[in-house]
């Protein structure tokens, strides 16, 4: 049986090869008795600037396992854990007809799990295969040109895919070691498995997303791009059919909807539809830049050692008078701010970083609760115009063409020392403005409050050095397409939401994990119905 051996420590710049003395020399064991070793997390240790340490947790066989547990058996940093069991998943026959809208996490994983199950489904994407996605981005970024279908937003692999490709989550899973081990079969670095904080990088994500693209295709799934849901059909009170495109007609007895949270014109094809939506609270703010060597400074102390990564952040506060909070989101080190506009006439900030986070600015956004009451409208669909508008005065801000209106963080807070030069990474370009002006009251100053403690917190956080740019919008869905404990929708069965777009999860991880549970509840069903043939 294997142990679980945490508390391992390395300083910074000593490699993993060290582990296997370090549990030597501190259980007084000979390099014999340990048979295997295997690092499974990996974290930095700040709290204490002067002695900043890597702590490590490692799976290993011993020579003497009963012997070593009598001894230590009561130390808190061992613990016998069973031997991983390999997942086995019973073969379905089936002819019954998947498919799956939406090539985001929530859709290619949902699409991976059902192969896993012998299901092969049909794989919608609005938008264009990666490659030819990151060539539109980046013609929007250097010259504003925006293609409503291949963005930031619209394309294979989601909005994830220009982000920082982080893979951390709340959720607690049994899925997330599936999830990791997957990534990295499909090309994520293969410490994506051990780190506490892990992170692809958009660089390396593009090239695992069109990885898991071919996996799907080699399982026998069909894979369609520039296909856009354009109606629901239905008989007897369930999915019967979608269309395409607004002319294709396919069949379809499961109907897996995973469209993304910018997929505006979806959400208004549910609601003529009758689908039950139901408004959500969401956050908007802006994005803020620092210099990365500032937040390095502020998280690991003056003359930090040179082998640690760039330091990130996360920071938050509640303000109790008004129930609303501020926090940072989607924070990129050694990354860049980009401009992530999906619709024609509005302009949207996001973050991203390369797998190297080589950058010398840090970024993330600083945004506060939004609540359905704050829409203006009972309308499901009232959030989507709430952005809208927000998104459409910073494009006017802005200059045209997609410029995001920007503004010192000092200036921002009416303080001294905000005026001077601009520096942003943002492209296309940028135009000097006042923020305030360009959100809802009650977010700016929930955003004024929230910093002046967040520099309580970290100390060199508010500066003349920080830059903020606007605005952000897209932090999740504005809404949820309500399901049932089946997973079903709640006024259409056979219709599966999934992911961050049906308001189900946030972020590249919970998103992907969505996805499996629902590929899970349709092969359940598909079994339950088998059964009942028989």
């Amino acid at each position: 049986m294997p142990l679980l051996i945490g508390n391992l420590i390395l300083s910074p710049g000593e490699g993993d090869e060290l582990l296997r003395e370090r549990l030597a020399a501190r259980f007084a064991l000979a390099g014999r008795d340990i048979l295997g070793l295997r690092l499974v997390r990996k974290s930095i240790d700040a709290r204490r600037k002067s002695r900043i340490v890597i702590v490590c947790t490692v799976e290993c066989l011993l020579a003497d396992e009963k012997g070593f547990l009598a001894r230590h058996g009561d130390d808190p940093d061992v613990r016998p854990i069973d031997a991983r069991k390999p997942s086995v998943f019973p073969q379905l026959a089936t002819g019954r007809r998947v498919v799956i809208v939406g090539m985001g996490p929530a859709g290619l994983f949902a699409a991976l799990r059902l192969a896993e199950y012998g299901i092969t489904s049909t794989v919608l994407e609005r938008g264009r295969p990666v490659e030819e996605r990151t060539r539109d981005v980046q013609a929007f970024w250097s010259r504003g040109e925006l293609d409503p279908e291949s963005n930031v937003q619209f394309g294979e692999g989601g909005a994830g895919t220009f982000s920082d490709g982080k893979l951390t989550t709340r959720v607690n899973d049994q899925n997330i070691t599936y999830v990791l081990e997957k990534l990295v079969a499909f090309g994520a670095p293969p410490e994506t498995l051990y780190l506490a904080k892990p992170h692809i990088g958009t660089d390396r994500l593009r090239r695992v997303v069109a990885g898991i693209r071919q996996g799907l295709l080699a399982a026998g799934c069909d894979v369609r791009f520039r296909s856009r849901l354009s109606d629901i059909f239905l008989r007897d009170g369930r999915v019967s059919a979608i269309a395409v495109n607004g002319s294709d007609e396919l069949a379809a007895d499961f109907l897996v909807l995973a469209p993304g949270h910018s997929a505006r014109d979806t959400y208004e094809l549910l609601d003529r539809c009758g689908v039950h939506l139901q408004a959500k609270p969401f956050a908007m703010g802006l994005r803020v830049e620092h210099p990365q060597a500032l937040i390095n400074g502020i998280q690991y102390g003056t003359g930090y050692h040179p082998a640690l990564p760039p330091a990130d952040y996360a920071l938050a506060h509640n303000d109790r008078s008004t129930g609303r909070s501020a926090y940072s989101f989607c924070m990129c080190p050694g990354g860049v701010v980009v401009a992530g506009s999906s619709e024609e006439g509005g302009v949207v900030t996001n973050g991203m970083s390369a797998y190297l986070r080589n950058s010398p600015f840090a970024n993330s956004a600083l945004v506060a609760t939004v609540r359905p009451d704050d829409f203006g409208s009972s309308s499901p669909l009232a959030g989507v115009e709430f952005q809208r508008q927000w998104e459409r005065r910073a494009f006017a801000a802005g200059g045209g063409g997609y410029g995001a209106p920007a503004q010192n963080l000092l200036a921002f807070l009416r303080m001294k020392g905000g005026r001077g030069a601009i520096r942003s990474s943002y492209r296309p370009g940028v135009n000097e403005a006042d923020l305030a002006e360009l959100l809802p009251p009650f977010v700016a100053e929930t955003l004024r409050d929230g910093v002046r403690h967040f520099d309580r917190k970290m100390r060199g956080f508010l500066t003349a050095e920080a830059t903020l740019t606007g605005v952000e919008t897209r932090t999740s869905a504005p809404l949820r397409i309500v399901r049932g404990e089946d997973l079903q929708s709640v006024s259409l069965p056979g219709l599966y939401p999934a992911g961050e777009g049906a308001g189900y999860a946030g972020g590249i991880m919970s998103a992907a994990l969505d996805g499996i549970r629902v590929a899970d509840a349709i092969a359940g069903q598909i079994t339950a119905e088998t059964r009942s043939v028989f």
